[in-house]
């Protein structure tokens, strides 16, 4: 399954598109602040002279990892089209990706929500751009909704599920508890099926 949690596998890419994948998986690990070119040159394998070329300043390879990150959850949500012909089940591919993710979640947290929350804290001028990945997921769940017959309030079942997924990832990555996930995603699963039939 494509996935914005995916691993960043850096062989046949291009240097420019090696750096972005070593940048975005080192700023999910470590923090944007935290990570240096240092960091993102030795991931790759490169000079710092060969690093240059492609990026001269640290806010530039954000805004490629955000682009990165965005486009990826486009693919994401139009394969959730596909594997379900029905809204309640893509709205459980949604709650699924806790499942698909968990050991991630569990070691770094969601990557959306801590860039985002990082950016904010920084007051970053890249925060707008890494908070329209939320607005991406917002949307699509809140169409699903639609279509599932709850047109008065899809935007606020949206919010909804979008809000307990990150409180979800945030717990899971403090009290570092796989099975609260699993426990979660079954309770969201359960909700999802209770909104699309009392809508049916």
């Amino acid at each position: 399954m494509n996935s914005i949690f995916k691993d960043f596998a850096m062989s046949g890419s291009g240097t420019r598109e090696r750096i972005v994948d070593a940048a975005n998986a080192l700023f999910y690990q470590l923090g944007f602040e935290q990570t240096s070119f240092t960091h993102i040159a030795e991931a790759v394998g490169i000079t710092r002279g060969n690093f240059y070329y492609h990026f001269k300043l640290k806010d530039e390879i954000l805004d490629a990892v955000i682009a990165s990150r965005f486009s990826a959850t486009e693919a994401m949500l139009e394969l959730w089209e596909q594997v379900s012909d029905s809204p309640e089940g893509r709205l459980c591919c949604f709650a699924e990706m806790l499942m698909v993710n968990r050991v991630k979640i569990r070691g770094y947290g969601c990557p959306v929500g801590t860039l985002s929350t990082e950016l904010a804290k920084l007051d970053h001028p890249s925060r707008h751009g890494a908070n329209e990945i939320f607005s991406l997921f917002r949307i699509w769940l809140r169409r699903q909704f639609e279509l599932a017959g709850r047109s008065g309030d899809a935007d606020d079942l949206a919010m909804h599920l979008l809000a307990r997924s990150q409180g979800v990832a945030t717990l899971a990555h403090a009290f570092q508890d796989e099975e609260f996930i699993r426990k979660e995603v079954k309770t969201m699963r359960e909700w999802i099926k209770g909104v699309c039939t009392c809508s049916s």
